[in-house]
């Protein structure tokens, strides 16, 4: 077989439709949209949700909650997993995550986790720690240190 010889499978193409050319295409005049009415105007037609002028769903629910604009995301990296990436007495700098696969971006806020145990020492630096992380790595001879925001 040949890039020349290939060919649409059996009724898998169907002709264009030719809207609007005359009486004999059965398409012709009003295009296949009826009398007047807005969907036979142009840029006409109503939205998906639209409910024919009953009140829409999304107006008929009750509104839930609210978004803060004042909310902090951080990224969060466990203790274990700075156990498994760095070596004794490292100075783990956002950097320094970022490098090793641990956050994604050195833009956004960090926060470190105390989920894990630790054996080595390490000096970290992070926008946030959890009361236990903090603990943990002060108790083996560590450092942390809280970066401004």
């Amino acid at each position: 077989m040949k890039l020349h010889e290939l060919k649409y499978a059996e009724g898998s193409k169907s002709k264009k439709k030719r809207v609007g050319r005359g009486p004999g295409s059965g398409l012709g005049k009003t295009s296949g949209k009826g009398h007047k009415g807005q969907n036979a105007r142009a840029g006409g037609g109503v939205p998906p949700w639209f409910e024919g002028g009953q009140m829409p769903l999304q107006r008929r629910l009750p509104k839930r909650g609210f978004t803060s604009i004042f909310k902090k995301e951080y990224e969060l990296v466990n203790l274990k997993a700075l156990e498994a990436k760095f070596e004794s007495g490292a100075e783990i700098t956002l950097e320094q995550l970022k490098e090793a696969g641990l956050i994604n971006s050195t833009k956004g806020l960090v926060k470190i986790l105390g989920q894990g145990e630790v054996t080595k020492p390490f000096h970290v630096q992070a926008h946030a720690f959890s009361k236990s992380a903090a603990e943990k790595i002060q108790a083996v001879g560590g450092a942390v240190t809280v970066v401004k925001q």
